[in-house]
C-alpha cells in the first residue's frame, strides 16, 4: 500500500495579492476618471494644472497605503475649489502650502484623539447645504470660463453678473467657440449614461475632455488651453516666511475651514462608500489620520488639499476593486502620466474642463433630497437652504457656521418641550404645574401664561415635573414669583420636588 504524505516544504501559501487582477483593472478606470478631474480642479482653483496631479498622486501613494477606508479614493475635490481659489487670491500660492500642511497636522491630531467618529454627529442638512452652496458658486464661476470671460471675486457677484456675461458671449460671434465647446462637454457628460455599455467602458469625464480636445485641434478653434509648467517646476514647497502668516486671524480661520470641511467631506464620503460594498467598514479615526498624512505631504509640496472623492470612490467600487491596491496603483498611473506625458495637458481646452466642473457642481446640489426634505422636515430643509445661501452671499466659513448655529438652535428648540398646566377650581389657590425641559427658548411662552394668572388669588407653582431648568428660566421664575408675591394677597408657594 502506498501512503502519500504531504510535504510541508511544498505547502501552498495564499498569494500576497489575491485580487491583483481585479484591483489592476479597477485602478485603470479610476485613473481615467481622476485625470481630467485633477486637472480641472487645479485650473478652477487658480493654480498650475500639475498641482492637481500631485495631489492625486499623493492621494494614491500616501493616503492609499494607509488604513481607514480600503476602497475610498482621495485627491483634489471640486468641493474645495471655491475655498482654495479664495485662499490663493487672498494669501497667495506660497501660503496655500502652509494652509494645507497645518490642516493636515490638525487632521492627524484629531484622528489621534479619536475625534473622527464625532463628525458623524454633524447635521446632514448643514453638510448638504454646504455642498449645495459650493456647487452654486462653482457652477457660476465656471460658466464664466465657458463663456470666455473673467469671473468676479465674490460668490454673490458671480451669480448676479452671470446673465450679463452670457449675453455678451452670445452676442460675440467670434468668441462662440468657447461656450460651444463647454456646452458640448456638458452634453456629453449628461448623455453618456444613456449610451450602450460597451461605449461607457470609457469614463464619461475622459470621453468629454477627449472629444473636446479633438474638436479643438481638428477645427482649430480659438479657445484657451491649459498652461503647462512641468511637474518639478510646479512643486514649490512653502518658504519659511510664509509661515509668518499664521499670526493672522484670517489665515487661522481659513485653516479651520479647510480642516473641518475636508474632514467632514471625507468621512461622509466614507459612509457613502461603505454602503456600496460588503468589504471591511471604515475606521473613521484611522481614515482621518490617513487624510491628514496626505494633506501634510501635499502642503510640503505646495499642492492642493485633498479629500476623499465620492465620484472616484464609486468608480473604484463599481469597477470591481477588492483592496486598497487599486487606489495605490491609480496613484502610480497618475505619476507616470505626470512624469512622461505632461505636454498632453497643453492641448486640453479650458472650456472643456469648466464644463466638467459645471457638471460636478450640479451634482453637489441635492434638488431631489430638498424636495423630500421640505415635505417631511421643513426645519431641516430651511437649514439646508440658509446654509447654501449664506455661503453664496458671505463666504464658505461663515456660511457653515451659520448653518451649524441654526442646527443647534433647532435641536434646542425641539428639545425644549415644556408644558404648563393651570388648575383653577374657583376657590382656594391656583395650581400651576410645569413639566418637561424649561429653557430660554420657551421662556416667553412660560412667562405669558404665568403673568396671566389672577393677582388676587394665592398661587402654588409646582416645578417637580421639570427634567431641566436652565439658568435663564430659573432667574425669570424667581423674578416673577417675587413680583406676584408683592402684588398678591399671599406669597407664591414653589415646590421643586
Amino acid at each position: 500500500m502506498n501512503i502519500l504524505k504531504a510535504n510541508p516544504s511544498k505547502s501552498t501559501k495564499p498569494p500576497r495579492l489575491p485580487y491583483l487582477r481585479q484591483d489592476f483593472a479597477a485602478s485603470l478606470v479610476v485613473f481615467l476618471v481622476a485625470l481630467p478631474l485633477c486637472v480641472g480642479v487645479a485650473v478652477a482653483s487658480g493654480v498650475p494644472a500639475e498641482l492637481g496631479l500631485v495631489t492625486g498622486i499623493v492621494g494614491g501613494l500616501v493616503t492609499g497605503l494607509m488604513r481607514g477606508s480600503s476602497l475610498q479614493v482621495s485627491g483634489p475635490a471640486a468641493g474645495l475649489t471655491v475655498l482654495v481659489y479664495e485662499a490663493v487670491r487672498e494669501f497667495g500660492l506660497p501660503v496655500l502650502g502652509v494652509i494645507v500642511l497645518v490642516s493636515g497636522v490638525l487632521q492627524l491630531l484629531m484622528g489621534a484623539l479619536k475625534l473622527g467618529r464625532y463628525f458623524r454627529a454633524i447635521s446632514i442638512s448643514v453638510v448638504e447645504g454646504m455642498l449645495a452652496g459650493i456647487g452654486l458658486v462653482l457652477i457660476a464661476g465656471q460658466l464664466y470660463s465657458v463663456a470666455g470671460a473673467k469671473a468676479p471675486a465674490s460668490g454673490l457677484d458671480k451669480i448676479t453678473g452671470l446673465p450679463e456675461a452670457l449675453v455678451e458671449a452670445a452676442g460675440n460671434t467670434t468668441a462662440l467657440a468657447s461656450p460651444a465647446l463647454g456646452a458640448g462637454t456638458i452634453a456629453v457628460l449628461v448623455l453618456w449614461k444613456r449610451l450602450p455599455r460597451r461605449v461607457r467602458t470609457v469614463p464619461g469625464p475622459l470621453a468629454a475632455v477627449g472629444l473636446a480636445t479633438l474638436a479643438a485641434l481638428v477645427l482649430d478653434l480659438p479657445v484657451a488651453t491649459v498652461e503647462v509648467k512641468g511637474l518639478l517646476d510646479s512643486i514649490q514647497p512653502p518658504p519659511m516666511d510664509a509661515f509668518g502668516e499664521l499670526a493672522g486671524i484670517g489665515l487661522l480661520g481659513t485653516i479651520v475651514a479647510f480642516t473641518l470641511i475636508a474632514s467632514a467631506e471625507s468621512l461622509f464620503s466614507a459612509a457613502a462608500v461603505d454602503r456600496l460594498h460588503d468589504g471591511p467598514r471604515t475606521a473613521y479615526d484611522k481614515e482621518l489620520m490617513a487624510q491628514g498624512a496626505g494633506n501634510a505631504v501635499c502642503g510640503l509640496l505646495g499642492a492642493l488639499p485633498m479629500t476623499a472623492v465620492i465620484v472616484r470612490s464609486a468608480a473604484n467600487v463599481q469597477a470591481g476593486a477588492r483592496t486598497k491596491a487599486s487606489r495605490v496603483l491609480h496613484g502610480v498611473w497618475l505619476l507616470l502620466f505626470a512624469a512622461l506625458l505632461p505636454s498632453v495637458l497643453a492641448y486640453i481646452p479650458i472650456p472643456a474642463l469648466a464644463g466638467i466642473l459645471v457638471h460636478a457642481g450640479a451634482k453637489l446640489i441635492p434638488v431631489r433630497e430638498l424636495t423630500g426634505l421640505w415635505r417631511e422636515h421643513r426645519g431641516e430643509a430651511l437649514i439646508l437652504v440658509v446654509t447654501a445661501v449664506s455661503i453664496v452671499a458671505v463666504s464658505m466659513f461663515e456660511g457653515v457656521l451659520i448653518g451649524l448655529a441654526l442646527a443647534v438652535v433647532k435641536t434646542a428648540w425641539e428639545a425644549s418641550h415644556v408644558r404648563l398646566e393651570v388648575i383653577d377650581k374657583g376657590a382656594g389657590p391656583v395650581q400651576a404645574y410645569l413639566s418637561g425641559n424649561a429653557t430660554f427658548l420657551r421662556l416667553p411662552k412660560i412667562l405669558d401664561s404665568l403673568e396671566a394668572l389672577p393677582q388676587d388669588r394665592p398661587v402654588e407653582l409646582d416645578l417637580s415635573g421639570l427634567h431641566h431648568l436652565d439658568h435663564a428660566c430659573r432667574t425669570a421664575l424667581e423674578n416673577w414669583s417675587e413680583r406676584h408675591s408683592a402684588e398678591g394677597i399671599e406669597p407664591v408657594q414653589v415646590t421643586t420636588g
